[in-house]
């Protein structure tokens, strides 16, 4: 007779997690992506590497378009500004470089043509192109200016070497030429513009700046043929302004504008400024020729200096005069100087600044240390100055430091004078003339170290332990 055998607690509960695991394995089975929205999986994709979002075409019959949408164009796979890509890209031979530069402009090109969206955020283009590639540019801007992008970033490199001309901002697609189509209702959206070595007029960055209604960031380097810029009347929406290494510019006038950040680096120009309220960041680096440069500094800013809030200036080649009066920076809490850390008079100028600042609260100096030649007096041992305790001072940064009496003396002048000081930090590296950790030659790596290693043991050991002293 066959009894039945009653299933003990146990045994049920191992078929529970048997079952239980089956059907999680299941569950992990399920594509559980693919059935979300479209419009999220394309914001999903815009959040992507532009190139890992074109991959994923191959997922799928329903993937296959789904990156065509993607809001976001970034062709910038090689940081030129970092590293040493920029270093290698030049030892390149010539054959390779022009095929590495084509091989870009196809891959934007298809991607261009493809793309299915009404609507882009962002379109950045960064490789070596010059006038060569204009057909396709024209094209990528057209592009760009249907699909009311918001930024539009235009960085390009150009071989010096080769003598071609860089690219020509397109008139007729701003509609300058007579019968020319103007696509100007594509860039009713555009809040950003940014471009580098690309040849341009005053007549095209006003033409923006008056018919882009929320244009809020504008940034132009190397620029050809910009001669001079009007920044002027109430309806312009611009916030940051930054015009770098355009050689050719003789003027640039602010007026009437809520400008919130002005940058100029350049050769000593006519800057016009007036009645600009909002102004609270000035980053000025004329590469003057003339011992002056502050004097006519504080001409030209006159009318904002009591509002600037951030401050950065090139001093390299200013003399000290005692009978320049500064006038007082009230509202500044950031200044930035790049000085030559050797210049016998360079305390007085630190001194004036720090008089002319009472509430500051946060120094940084980039060295630069000249070549001394016996009997001249420019260079060499620092004058002393008098004692001027500041009270709001809290962080110094030293940049470019090196293993120089000299470097050593604004340190302890620092610690001595600056009485809420919490904070020393030094960097040897030179970062305005290596940004994001560009290649550097073996000497200026040689130089850092022993400035690293100098800082480590002379100022180490005589910064108070109230202070925090960071070597990086």
């Amino acid at each position: 007779m066959n009894r039945s055998v009653r299933p003990t607690s146990q045994s049920v509960e191992d078929k529970d997690d048997k079952w239980n695991l089956e059907k999680r394995r299941r569950n992990d089975c399920v594509d559980r992506i693919s059935v979300l929205p479209y419009e999220i999986l394309v914001t999903i994709l815009t959040a992507l590497p532009l190139k890992e979002a074109v991959a994923t075409s191959i997922l799928s019959q329903q993937w296959r378009h789904v990156w065509s949408f993607t809001m976001t164009l970034k062709f910038d796979d090689i940081d030129f500004l970092a590293g040493d890509h920029f270093y290698r890209f030049k030892c390149q031979e010539q054959e390779l470089k022009d095929k590495r530069s084509c091989e870009f402009v196809n891959r934007v090109n298809g991607v261009v043509k493809q793309h299915r969206g009404l609507n882009i955020e962002q379109f950045r283009g960064c490789f070596f192109l010059d006038s060569r590639h204009s057909s396709s540019i024209d094209e990528w801007i057209q592009f760009a200016m249907q699909k009311r992008v918001q930024i539009l970033e235009l960085k390009f490199f150009i071989q010096i070497c080769l003598k071609i001309q860089d690219y020509t901002f397109p008139h007729k697609l701003l509609g300058f030429q007579k019968g020319s189509c103007g696509y100007t209702t594509g860039f009713k959206s555009l809040k950003v513009l940014q471009i580098r070595c690309v040849s341009l007029t005053g007549e095209v960055l006003e033409y923006f700046l008056s018919n882009c209604p929320v244009l809020e960031r504008l940034e132009v380097t190397h620029a050809r043929n910009l001669v001079k810029l009007r920044v002027v009347g109430a309806p312009i929406a611009l916030k940051y302004l930054a015009i770098n290494y355009c050689f050719e510019i003789k003027s640039i006038e602010i007026c009437g504008v809520n400008i919130v950040s002005f940058i100029y680096g350049g050769l000593e120009i006519d800057l016009l400024i007036s009645n600009v309220p909002l102004l609270v960041e000035l980053i000025i680096s004329e590469q003057c020729f003339h011992n002056y440069f502050l004097r006519l500094f504080f001409t030209q800013f006159s009318c904002c200096l009591s509002n600037i809030e951030i401050l950065k200036l090139h001093i390299i080649r200013t003399t000290y005069h005692q009978n320049l009066v500064f006038p007082i920076l009230t509202n500044l809490k950031n200044l930035e100087l790049g000085v030559v850390a050797n210049y016998y008079r360079a305390l007085h100028h630190l001194t004036s600044f720090l008089k002319a600042s009472p509430h500051l609260q946060r120094l940084v100096l980039k060295f630069e240390i000249h070549r001394e030649i016996p009997g001249y007096r420019e260079t060499g041992k620092l004058e002393k100055v008098a004692d001027c305790p500041h009270h709001h001072l809290k962080v110094v940064e030293i940049v470019g430091y090196r293993e120089h009496e000299c470097a050593a003396e604004h340190v302890m002048y620092l610690i001595e004078n600056v009485v809420a000081l919490e904070k020393i930090v030094i960097d040897p590296v030179r970062t305005w003339r290596y940004p994001n950790g560009m290649y550097r030659e073996s000497e200026e790596v040689d130089a850092e170290a022993k400035a690293r290693d100098h800082a480590m043991h002379y100022l180490g050991g005589k910064v108070p332990s109230t202070i925090e002293f960071i070597c990086l």
